[in-house]
């Protein structure tokens, strides 16, 4: 089953400073939780570029082997890996300039879940992708100061 969750939030900088920020997977721990060790170069990754990420989750740790599908600079980026316990995931994150800053989304894709999330796993989804957005917000918008 494909599950998607989009979410989205407005950004007081340039676009290529957040894209910059966020495709250099070792900010990753610094605004999202479950996120705790990256092996990767110290830089914004781009298409082809790999690296590994360590995921602490309530059911215990992972080990993710990322990939770099796209990046079209300063607008968009996507990356994938793959798990035994939810298939694919896909992750892309698309900036958008506006008159007041940046609308910078960050869309989750499990194009091939062996099943639908409870109510309660899309909550806590939910709940973690705004506070990541809210971190991501408050540390690129700190760089600028």
């Amino acid at each position: 089953m494909r599950f998607e969750r989009a979410h989205d939030i407005l950004i007081e900088a340039k676009a290529s400073d957040i894209l910059d920020y966020v495709t250099n997977p070792n900010s990753w721990p610094e605004w999202i939780a479950a996120s705790h060790h990256i092996d990767s170069p110290d830089r914004p990754l781009q298409k082809g570029d790999t690296f590994q990420e360590r995921w602490h989750t309530r059911t215990g740790k992972v080990i993710l082997d990322w990939v770099v599908t796209a990046r079209e600079h300063p607008v968009s980026w996507t990356g994938e890996t793959d798990t035994t316990f939810i298939g694919k995931i896909i992750v892309r994150y698309d900036i958008k300039e506006l008159d007041n800053g940046c609308r910078f989304t960050r869309t989750v894709i499990n194009p091939t879940r062996p099943k639908a999330p409870t109510e309660d796993m899309v909550r806590r989804v939910n709940e973690e992708a705004e506070i990541s957005l809210r971190n991501i917000k408050s540390n690129v918008e700190k760089q600028r100061g």
